[in-house]
Order: C-alpha cells, then structure tokens, then sequence
C-alpha cells in the first residue's frame, strides 16, 4: 500500500531539487544535436536519467542507450511501459514518467518549450524547475525559451546551437509535385489517412504516424519509409519531436490543429519545429505548403529559414504542493495559482475532472478518509484518458480502480482479465484495432503502477504480448491499406538504376523483383489491369527495363523456329508458341502477303528485322503450302490464250470462279484447254470453277484473309472469324447474313443462295442430283416415275437434296430460287412418308453429304428398273412439290460437265 508523504516532507523534497546549481541548458531550432549531445553528456556520467516528450522517441533513445552500454545498465520507464534491470545505472523515461524516487548524477529534459503547452505544460514546468541531477542538469529546447531560462536561472549557462543544415522555403506544390523522401503533416488521423491513400495511388505508398500509434507499430511504419518501400510519410506532429528521420522535405498539408481546447492556427514557432524536421545533419531541407494548407506568408518563410521565432513568454503552471487532507482539501490545492509572474494556472486537466466527478460519488468520498485513501484516489484520477471517452466515462474507470485499491490494496486479477480479454483480439479494420490499441495502453498503464496488483509482473508481460500482437496487426492493416509494395519496391529500383531481375512464367506472368507487374504475349508487355494510372507507368518502366534483355533473347528464338512453332489464326494474327508475334498485311498482289510484326517500341534494330524476316518466310511458304496450285495457274504456265486468262482470273479470285463470269470463254475451250486445266487440278462445275484440292477448312481460311486484305482490311470485312470457323465446323449451308460481302463468301468456299450460304461443292452435287431428273422424260420407261423425275418439264425434291444441303422446306427452296427455280404445288404420285422424310438440319460433312448422295443417285440414274413404292393410306394425299426451270441453267450443260462433276467425288471426300 502507498502511503503519501506529509505535506512537510513533501515541500522540503522540492526545495532540495530546486537548487539551480549546475543547471544549464542546449537551445536551438530543429537538427542542431542537441539530444545526441545529451545522450552523450549523460553517458559520461555514472549516472543519468533523460525525459522525453514522447513515448516514441523515448524508446528510441533507450534503444541507442542500450547498444553503447547494454540493456542490464539501462531502464525504459513511460506511462504504459516498463523495462527496469535490477541495479539500472542510465534512466530513459517520459516526462510525466521520470522516476521520483532516482537520485542521478546527471538529469536532462528535452523539449522543454512544451511547458507552454496548454495540456501538458504544467508537468514540464515542474520538471523544469524541481528535477535536479547531483552534478549537472541539462535543459534541452528551443531557442524561444532562452529569455525565461536566464530569468528563472541566472546565471546558468545557455548553450546555442547552430542548425547543421539549411532551411529553405520550396514554394507551394501539389500533393502531385511532392518529391521523394517528403513527410506529409496533417493534424487528425482522417486527413492522414486520406492523404496516404491518395499517395499510395498516385506514388506507390506512403507509412504514417500518429502519436497514438504504439512505438512497435510506429517503428515498423518508419522502418518501411527509412528502408525505402516508400517515399513519402505522413504524420501528425508527431515527428516534430525528435523523432529520427531521413526527411529532405517537410510539407504542411494543413495550418490548423486541435489543441485539446479548440481549433487555431499553428504558431510561428509550431511551423518551426515541424519543418524543421527537413533535412538530416549536413543534408539541407525544404519545407512548403500543400494540399488544404492556404500558402505561407512572406514574414513566416523568412521567420522559419531564419528560425526567428517570438520568445516563450509564460510557462502553464499547477501547484505540486498538494494537500492531501480531504478530497475537498486536495480540489483545493490543484486550484491555487502561480505567484510568478512567469506563470500561469493551467486548464483544468481530465485528473482534476475525474477528481471532480469523485467527490460527487458517495463510494468514493466513503473511501477516501485519510490522505493516504485520497493520495490513492488522486493517483487512480491520474490514469490517462488514451481512449478518449468522455470525462463521465473515465471518471467511472479511475474510480473502479480507487475502489479496489482503496479497500483490497490491490486491483482483483478477474477484472484485469476481463479487461484484457476484451481487447485481446486482431480482427477488424484500423480504427478498430486502434481503439483496442487505445485501451491496452490504458491496462498497461494500470498494470505498470507501482502496488497495484499482486502479480504485476504477469499483467504487464500479459498486457505487452496483447499491445504486440494489436500493433503488428495494425501495421499490416495500415501497410496493406496504405502501401502498394509493388509499384514502391519498383519505384526504388528504378531510381537507384539498377538492374532488375525479371521472370516470366509458363502462362506469360512478368515478375520483376518478385513483384506482378503484368502480362508479356510475344513481344507486347500489358501491365497489370489493376494497377491505377500512375501505378501502371511504374509498372510499365519498370518491366520495360528488365525485359531489353528478354525481348533480344524472344527475337533470337522466333528467328531460330521451325515452322510448326507458327500458326495462323482466323483473325490474321500469326502465333509463335500461341503467342501473337505478328499479323498478315496486304502485299504487293493477293497471294503475296507480308507482314507486321507485334511488338513494343522496345523491339527496334536488327532484332526487330529478325522477327520480321522470319515472319515473313513463314508466311510466304504457309502461302505455297496451302494455296500453292493457285500460284502454278497465275503463271499460267503450259497455258495459252484463253485458256491462261480463265487460269489467271481464277487465281485472283482465290480458286473459287463464277462460271458465270466466263461462260463465253469456257464455251469456246477444247477438249485440250479443259485437259490442260484438269492437269493443274481445276474443275467445271454447273455454277463455279474451282480447285477441289483447295476447298479444306485450312486452304479456305487462308483465302478469306488474303481476301479480306485486298477488300477493305482485316479490321472492316465482318465475319472475319465467324465464316472461316462455320466452314471448318463441316456445316453445308447456313444461314446468309446480308451484311457479309458475298465475295467473302466465295473466298470461303460458299456461294450465297437467298436466306443460305452453301458450300461450293455441295451445290455442284446438287446440281448433280437436279441434272439427270431434268433429263428424265415421261414415257422413257414402264413405270412409275422414280423420286425426283421430272413432271412435265419439272422434278420432285427428294431426301437426298435436302439433307445434301442440310436445310428444307422454304430454306430449301430459296436456294433453288436464287439458282433460277420456281417452285409450285401440283398433284403428283402418292409417295411413302418413308420416301419424303423431314429433312435434316443438322450439319454434315462432306463425306457425309456424298454419302447422302450416292444413296439418291441408283434411283435417279435407273428409273427402268426402279421398283415400284409401296402406298400406305395415311400417305396417300401427300402432294409432292415441283420445280419448273425458269430458266434452267443445269439443262445447258453438255453430258462431259456433268461427268466432271461425278469424277471430283474422291477429289471432294479427301477435303472432308
């Protein structure tokens, strides 16, 4: 149990510390060394302890401490956190933390113009005028509180310090324009928060620190400025106070603050030492206006380069002599004001609120009898409001622990564990795991006060773990919210011009530094879609950079392959790999494409005419490969006269000729003419010349694109991909669309016939199966007429030509219409259903089709010996239609076209 000290004991205890003797004080603006200096003036003492104004920079400094002298000789003390050897020689602590009960030979307090501070003043100025080391003490602060320092130590020596580097004004930028290595200072963590998401889109990340932050998630943030994963930081004030950083620019995105009291505009002095964090011992810095931060006024520039700032003028002040008697008696002696003129009362503090809503509980004035119960509750009243919960609320939990320690002596081990295991958790979003983070600090404060708990070591290691485990989890949250690694760690490398490691998967994945930065398909790199528009320029350089190296290498394999690592797609692209490496380009005739290669700006020089040359022997022997014939008949030669022109014609037309066109020509051939082109593999049909050999899905895809190349470009004939893909399915016909050029059609070896597309050879077999019911004339035999023999200069549809063409009925006989037919209903002989099925609609393939057709011709060719069909009743009245020539263009070819056309069935089959 604490017992308070009398009031007599206490009053000579603070006239012994205020001796002034070996006092003095290290004044100056911001990277002056000051606190290096203190550090070393204390570790040349047996002794020391160091006050700070920041649990942060507290912990920084004992880790320094630490490594010159080890961790056994030196404590750590803050509100939330103690470290403490057995026999500690060197002291680090907070301010408010500094230990009372040390004796050292050399005692520093740092920032010591933080005593005008309307929150925490007071406790600075009882420091600065009651902490006292036996040999020397060591006054640490700005310039601004030299005339108070002689006034109220006369005599003492007052040390100035020169700044190490220069401060200079940078002009007001965009957020945009900031340069790397900048902090960013706002002053409410919504601002810093937005702030980094917008840098984090724009530059790749930034870390943040907030004064709430605890100093592992603190640390861990900076780490990943100072290791630079990030270029830019942005903070509260906080790194105005000592906190090591390497900043080449300082930029305020904001000139206002909360000050616990209201909002106001910094003052000249505040800029000062913010900005002055710019620039690291003999690196001059820059500071400037940005963001919401209204531009700066020509008398503060000069006031900050120059670091000219009005003097300190009156220090905040509460009476420490306190009075112990009563809770009343207490209340009291917290108001008395100062006797100096230097001074002033300070605001009324959440101590003294919580002191107040005390001594309107009947529990606690109850417990609060002796100055020893009310020394406690005052020490209860003191627990700091990190939460940030209204005055009511904190009061409740300083007089929950007053309860327990005024009655038990010691806070009950349940509570500290519920307490615990309400924080004790990691999920949830930043602002979730700062509160959590808020109130562990809040049970670590508890936990690290002296004759609180029984097993205070436990609570503490208990409360340390849970801090940890809520800090890590909050750095992660902050680094995966804030931070693109990727586009930063990029970033980096670039800068420092190095080379970069790049490897790229079997499914075209570009890794650069271990880092996605996108795609690379033959020679074209896409950055990750992702990406936002700045982070994909980072992205995109970066992997420009380290792919020189791999495209030369691409170019060296792509000269280097065999022709089967190409393929040509319906599209015109050509594929390396399945890689797109170029696409075909219209050269100087229709079987003499060239090509375009594929590639970035990065594929340039003797590379780059590899890949072209390379690509254009493919092409070129994919030409002779598949459409090969159509080059021996442009040249035409063996040919003479007419003969070489039908030949010519029909190799500008890509293998497939209207007959039409040449029918005067093709009438006057002889029979040498015809057996002179049958030789270079060209056939007679009813309605086309063609070549069967080049009707394959592959020799057909191929003219489509080299047709769609000389009429109008790849890009503007529709159905680039969809015909060539509809003829390699071994669909016969198919739907027409109006907007597709017919000529496409027939360079995909299909002809348009009304509402359908046929293909070539299926419509010179219909034609087959059309002639000899033509021909057939009533009369010729005994017998009824066989399935589709004419009647009366007509002929019935059968099965056969139907499924040839894998359409019926109105599809069907618009068709025969675009051929120059009409068809009428007439009565006819009574047929089996058997005899006129449904037609099919599905595809067949060629072979298919001649199958199809070999079963129709026997009865079309014999109509002597056909047999008799059979009648069922159910058929009887089925009327068959006819078809009437109007006129009949099939009924003008002789009998040796007609013998051409059975002869190319083999021809046909193998195109299957």
């Amino acid at each position: 149990m604490t017992v308070a000290p009398s009031l007599p004991a206490r009053r000579a205890a603070v006239r012994t510390r205020r001796s002034d003797a070996g006092v003095a004080a290290s004044l100056g603006p911001t990277n002056t060394g000051k606190t290096h200096h203190a550090i070393e003036r204390m570790l040349s003492f047996s002794s020391g302890v160091i006050g700070l104004p920041l649990r942060l920079l507290a912990r920084e400094v004992y880790n320094r401490v630490a490594q010159r002298v080890g961790a056994e000789n030196v404590a750590l003390i803050t509100g939330e956190e103690k470290i403490k050897p057995r026999a500690p020689a060197y002291w680090v602590a907070t301010v408010e933390a500094m230990p009372r009960d040390v004796e050292a030979d050399f005692v520093a307090i740092d920032e010591i113009q933080l005593a005008a501070d309307l929150d925490r003043g007071h406790v600075f100025t009882d420091r600065l005028l009651h902490w006292r080391g036996r040999q020397e003490t060591l006054l640490i602060g700005a310039g601004t509180m030299a005339p108070l320092i002689a006034e109220l130590f006369p005599g003492a020596p007052i040390h100035s310090r020169p700044r190490l580097s220069k401060l200079s004004f940078a002009g007001d930028k965009k957020i945009s324009r900031l340069p790397p290595r900048t902090a960013i200072v706002a002053f409410s963590a919504e601002e810093v928060y937005a702030i980094a998401e917008w840098v984090k889109r724009q530059r790749g990340g930034a870390a943040v620190v907030l004064g709430a932050l605890s100093p592992r998630t603190r640390n861990a943030q900076v780490e990943l400025y100072q290791a630079g994963d990030v270029d830019y930081i942005v903070a509260t004030d906080a790194i105005g106070m000592g906190l090591n950083l390497d900043v080449d620019h300082v930029a305020f995105a904001s000139d206002r603050k909360f000050d616990g009291w209201r909002y106001r505009r910094l003052t000249p002095a505040e800029f000062g030492q913010i900005a002055g964090r710019a620039g690291r011992h003999m690196s001059d810095g820059f500071f400037s206006a940005t963001g919401r931060c209204p531009p700066f006024e020509e008398e503060l520039i000069e006031a900050l380069e120059d670091h000219r700032f009005d003097p300190v003028a009156r220090l905040q002040w509460r009476n420490s002599e306190l009075d112990f008697s009563s809770i009343e008696d207490l209340m009291r002696s917290l108001e008395r004001g100062p006797e100096e003129a230097n001074f002033m009362r300070a605001p009324v503090a959440e101590d003294q609120l919580a002191l107040e809503a005390a001594s309107r509980d009947e529990s606690a004035r109850r417990n609060a009898k002796t100055p020893a119960d009310v020394a406690r509750l005052w020490d209860a009243c003191q627990i700091p409001d990190y939460r940030k919960t209204s005055p009511a609320a904190h009061a409740e939990l300083a007089l929950d622990v007053f309860a327990f320690i005024a009655r038990r002596g010691r806070i009950a081990a349940d509570w500290m564990a519920q307490h615990i295991a309400a924080v004790d958790r990691v999920d949830g979003d930043i602002a979730t795991l700062a509160s959590r983070l808020a109130q562990v600090r809040t049970i670590s404060f508890i936990a690290n006060r002296a004759g609180w708990l029984d097993d205070a070591e436990h609570w503490q290691s208990v409360a340390r773990r849970v801090e940890d485990s809520i800090s890590d989890a909050l750095h992660d949250r902050l680094t995966q919210r804030f931070v693109d690694r990727r586009t930063s760690v990029l970033m980096r490398r670039l800068r420092e011009n190095a080379m970069l490691e790049a490897e790229i998967n079997a499914a075209g994945d570009v890794l650069v530094e271990g880092q996605h930065v996108g795609s690379l398909q033959g020679f074209r790199f896409t950055p990750d879609p992702r990406a936002s528009a700045e982070a994909a320029k980072a992205l995109n350089a970066a992997a420009q950079k380290a792919l020189a190296g791999e495209f030369e290498a691409r170019a060296t394999r792509v000269f280097d392959a065999v022709d089967d690592a190409f393929a040509l797609g319906n599209d015109g692209v050509i594929r390396w790999l399945g890689e797109p490496v170029g696409k075909i380009a219209a050269g100087a005739g229709a079987l003499a494409p060239t090509t375009r290669v594929l590639a970035d700006e990065q594929l340039a020089g003797a590379a780059l005419d590899k890949v072209k040359q390379r690509l254009d022997l493919w092409l070129a022997q994919h030409v002779k490969k598949l459409l090969g014939p159509l080059e021996q008949l442009e040249k035409g030669e063996g040919l003479e006269g007419v003969t070489r022109g039908v030949a010519y014609q029909l190799a500008e037309e890509l293998g497939v000729l209207d007959r039409a066109r040449v029918a005067k020509e093709v009438k006057g051939f002889t029979q040498e003419d015809r057996g002179a082109l049958r030789k270079l593999g060209v056939r007679f049909g009813a309605y086309h010349i063609y070549l069967p050999a080049l009707l394959k899905p592959a020799p057909r895809s191929l003219a489509a694109l080299l047709w769609a190349l000389h009429h109008g470009g790849l890009e503007n004939v529709k159905g680039l991909e969809e015909v060539p893909h509809l003829a390699a399915s071994g669909r016969t016909s198919f739907a027409a669309d109006a907007s597709i050029p017919k000529g496409f059609y027939r360079a995909a070896g299909f002809r348009a016939c009304g509402e359908r597309v046929v293909r070539v050879d299926i419509l010179e077999r219909l034609a087959d199966l059309i002639r000899p019911a033509i021909a057939y004339r009533p009369g010729a035999s005994v017998g009824e007429p066989p399935p589709g023999a004419a009647d009366e200069d007509g002929f019935v549809v059968t099965v056969a030509m139907t499924s040839l063409t894998g359409c019926s009925g109105e599809a069907f006989s618009s068709i025969l219409k675009s051929l120059g037919y009409a068809s009428t209903q007439r009565p006819g002989p009574a047929i089996t259903a058997a005899l006129v099925p449904a037609a099919s609609t599905e595809p067949l393939t060629p072979k298919a089709a001649d199958e199809a057709a070999a079963a129709a011709e026997p009865a079309a060719e014999a109509p002597e010996s056909a047999p008799e069909a059979p009648v069922e009743p159910e058929a009887a009245a089925v009327e068959a239609p006819t078809v009437e020539p109007e006129p009949a263009p099939v009924a003008a070819e002789t009998a040796e076209t007609a013998e051409e056309t059975r002869d190319e069935t083999a021809a046909i089959e193998s195109a299957g």
